[in-house]
């Protein structure tokens, strides 16, 4: 079976008056992800420990397969890397 995950990181978003009210997610066109997600199986996994703050940096870090309680130092780290 083959996966693919789709982090849509910060496009939730606080609405914005350039984009007439709107969310960056729902102002954007996704038709490859509305495919997508309608032929396959979409589901929620909670993968920040509950003592931990869930940004992004540590979030995304768990996804790729790293445990954060080992790993996360820092998000310094991570803005290198970028």
């Amino acid at each position: 079976m083959k996966y693919a995950i789709v982090i849509p990181d910060g496009c939730a978003d606080e609405p914005r008056s350039e984009l007439n009210g709107l969310t960056p997610l729902e102002a954007a066109k996704t038709p490859a992800m509305d495919r997508i997600a309608s032929a396959g199986v979409v589901g929620r996994a909670n993968n920040v420990p509950a003592h931990m703050n869930p940004g992004s940096e540590v979030a995304n870090m768990s996804l790729l397969g790293y445990d954060p309680n080992k790993f996360f130092t820092g998000r310094a780290p991570l803005e290198v890397a970028a």
